[in-house]
């Protein structure tokens, strides 16, 4: 007797397949226990964050202990306009999300980017195309994490929950 096949990865070959890769991955790695997923992107304005079931599955994950979602961007400007429902969401979370902004001269160079702790990466190579790759290779993860670290190293906090003025 056989195992059954594994799903089958889904292909970024438009702007539909690189969302759906986007749910593909958060819900894998969410599924295989990860503990922390990091996602980079210059700005986040083609991700789907306001999804409401992508953003049910990040609160019923991050409620599980030591989770942490990491976001690196060039700028974070846009994203509380483009995902008004991200933005109001991640409040009550601000203790498990860290928002970085990535110094000037490797915004310029940020790949777009999801991976986490475990197995899975999806990377979009050619925004204009929508063309992508998305792998379940822990080797491959862990060498996107390592490149992501040493970005961060150099990154600042960004994103506040609540702007500070007078």
């Amino acid at each position: 007797m056989t195992a059954p096949a594994p799903p089958a990865l889904p292909v970024i070959d438009s702007r539909r397949g690189w969302h759906a890769a986007l749910q593909w991955g958060f819900t894998t790695a969410m599924a295989q226990g990860a503990r922390r997923i990091v996602a980079v992107d210059p700005s986040f304005a083609d991700w789907p964050l306001d999804d409401p079931a992508l953003l049910q599955a990040l609160t019923d994950w991050l409620r599980l202990p030591q989770r942490r979602l990491v976001l690196l961007a060039a700028r974070f400007d846009e994203l509380p306009r483009r995902c008004p429902r991200f933005n109001a969401w991640r409040a009550p979370w601000a203790h498990a999300i860290e928002g970085w902004q990535a110094p000037e001269e490797l915004a310029r160079d940020l790949p777009t980017l999801l991976t986490c702790d475990g197995a899975v990466s999806v990377q979009l190579i050619d925004a204009l195309h929508w063309r992508g790759r998305v792998a379940m290779d822990e080797r491959r993860a862990r060498q996107w994490c390592e490149e992501t670290d040493a970005a961060l190293q150099r990154s600042e906090r960004a994103l506040a929950v609540r702007t500070l003025g007078l």
